[in-house]
């Protein structure tokens, strides 16, 4: 019986190899995994900041679109979003954009409002998110390059801009 006894010692001195191994891989694999995560993420956002940029600018544009076609001499601006969808100052309702978006960061309708004497002239984001894009703004938006939030993104239709003229 002397062998069999070393035999149940070697194996004990060996228990254990097998499961630290499997251990360390599940925190390497967690590991990687979180960085993948935060790859992810920011990535994820990158692409939120792209739609958040492309429907200000249609927002923009509706509302110099609603402002340039006032049918009286005293120009307008809309007092709520959706009258840009349904412009009844016409005997044809004119429409200056097709829906009112959701803010890719909050995922509804809500939106902050820049009023000037009861009516829109821009709109913005209610995020607070710290933005990850800096450079690369088209020249109307150079201001965002310092902004600290989303929600100091701000698309404000100025007459004779660019944008309306669609000179991006």
């Amino acid at each position: 019986m002397p062998t069999g006894n070393r035999l149940i010692q070697c194996n004990k001195k060996h228990s254990g190899f097998t499961y630290i191994g499997v251990l360390m891989l599940v925190a390497v694999s967690g590991i990687g995994l979180a960085g993948v995560g935060i790859v992810w993420h920011q990535d994820a956002q990158r692409e939120r900041e792209k739609e958040l940029l492309f429907i200000g600018e249609e927002f923009r544009h509706a509302i110099g679109s609603y402002y340039e076609s006032t049918p009286d001499s005293v120009k307008q601006y809309p007092k709520k979003l959706e009258d840009l969808l349904l412009d009844n100052r016409f005997p044809v309702t004119k429409r200056h954009l097709r829906k009112v978006y959701t803010d890719p960061f909050s995922s509804d309708a809500d939106w902050g409002l820049m009023m000037q004497q009861d009516q829109i002239v821009g709109v913005y984001s209610l995020s607070e998110l710290v933005p990850i894009k800096t450079t690369g703004f088209l020249p109307q938006y150079e201001a965002f390059g310092s902004a600290k939030k989303y929600s100091e993104w701000k698309f404000i239709y100025t007459v004779g801009s660019e944008s309306f003229l669609g000179t991006n």
